[in-house]
């Protein structure tokens, strides 16, 4: 399997893969075991600073925590860059866990962790294809309103 072009693609898509965002506790953004690596919840970050802050259904709109969950995919990409070197390593996306902070009357998380999860296909093709958990919750670090978690396969070198 071969991803020649991924971060052309994103490219083309009008994305840009961000600097890794510093962690905010004692953890390190990703971290590589065997084929596997393992990213750590990643908020909608650029340049040091939440983008959107707030509930969905609330202060945030569903649109708006589509592109917040876009916006973690990217981190979660350049967390995994950071790792192996480039994203050119990534044999395929495994799996996605997507945390959406929601008013208690929101119910359509899944269609929030699309903007992540289709983001990935638009880039990796069906390799960018994952199993997922799209969960709703009251409330996520410093108000944010998605946070997401991903776990890639990489090219044993």
């Amino acid at each position: 399997m071969s991803n020649t072009g991924v971060e052309e693609k994103l490219k083309e898509l009008g994305f840009k893969l961000p600097v890794v965002a510093k962690p905010v506790a004692e953890y390190v953004p990703a971290k590589r075991v065997g084929d596997l690596i393992y990213v750590s919840g990643q908020g909608p970050i650029r340049d040091g600073k939440s983008v959107y802050i707030g509930q969905v259904g609330g202060a945030v709109s569903q649109d708006e925590a589509y592109k917040a969950a876009e916006i973690c995919a990217l981190n979660c990409l350049a967390a995994i860059k950071s790792v192996v070197g480039s994203l050119e390593e990534v044999e395929e996306i495994v799996q996605l866990r997507g945390f959406v902070n929601s008013v208690p009357d929101f119910h359509d998380q899944p269609k929030v962790i699309n903007g992540a999860s289709e983001l990935l296909v638009r880039a990796f093709g069906d390799h960018g294809r994952h199993v997922r958990a799209a969960l709703g919750t009251s409330n996520l670090p410093g108000n944010i309103p998605v946070e997401i978690e991903m776990v890639a396969k990489a090219r044993i070198t």
